[in-house]
């Protein structure tokens, strides 16, 4: 079975007056249905990594492969394109848009995909806020409600395409421990009753010991896998 995700000999540098280097020398393999937590002190690279894996930034050396495809020398609408049908992204903050509902939120991956007809997209975005037990907040605007509720409606839009791969950026940075917890079982779930793959940065000991994997990076480079 070919990896969900690989890096092969991921380097990513900043080419400044003085080059920086994010990650260093990357080797990974994250199987289908895995969940892994990135964890390492700030400055260690690990939103970098995240970046990179979510084909969000290229490598300066090495490659990425989703599904065992190559995205080496993709160009820039490849690359968006493989991103909409095969990656979904939460982050800490939850970048919902003001001006439109919950459930138009929801609804754009789908409008931008465009492969399913309106009234497909509807019933979809409603089921998908009635899984994450926030259906009847559908109609109503993001800054009406809690910091909890709006990070499950940004795990709900980044379900939206039906992706393989979640790739989450501190998901749980903002919450409370309550809304924490039940952040950190939507990702359980979805990666063992759903069988994604979930790659989450963490700062959050409990996120990270609840997932089948910790990889811990330290300057850039994976001291721990």
């Amino acid at each position: 079975m070919e990896p969900a995700i690989e890096t092969r000999h991921v380097t990513r540098i900043l080419q400044e007056a003085v080059p920086v280097t994010l990650v260093k020398d990357i080797n990974l393999k994250i199987a289908p249905g895995e969940f892994v937590s990135v964890t390492g002190p700030s400055g260690s690279g690990k939103s970098s990594l995240l970046y990179l894996l979510g084909l969000l930034d290229v490598p300066t050396e090495g490659e990425v492969l989703i599904d065992g495809q190559s995205t080496a020398g993709l160009e820039r609408a490849e690359l968006a394109a493989l991103r909409l049908e095969k990656l979904g992204f939460v982050f800490q903050f939850h970048f919902l848009l003001p001006e439109f509902s919950v459930a138009q939120n929801v609804m754009l991956p789908m409008q931008r995909l465009g492969r399913l007809s309106e009234k497909e997209i509807k019933e979809r975005a409603a089921e998908l806020l009635d899984y994450f037990e926030i259906g009847e907040q559908g109609t109503k605007r993001p800054d009406q409600l809690s910091g909890g509720q709006r990070q499950r409606v940004a795990i709900a839009r980044a379900l939206a395409n039906n992706p393989k791969i979640i790739l989450a950026d501190e998901p749980t940075g903002n919450l409370d421990t309550k809304n924490s917890d039940i952040v950190r079982d939507i990702f359980v779930r979805l990666a063992r009753d759903e069988g994604m793959t979930v790659v989450a940065v963490t700062h959050d000991t409990d996120f990270a010991d609840a997932a089948d994997r910790n990889v811990h990076l330290v300057d850039g480079m994976v001291a721990r896998s």
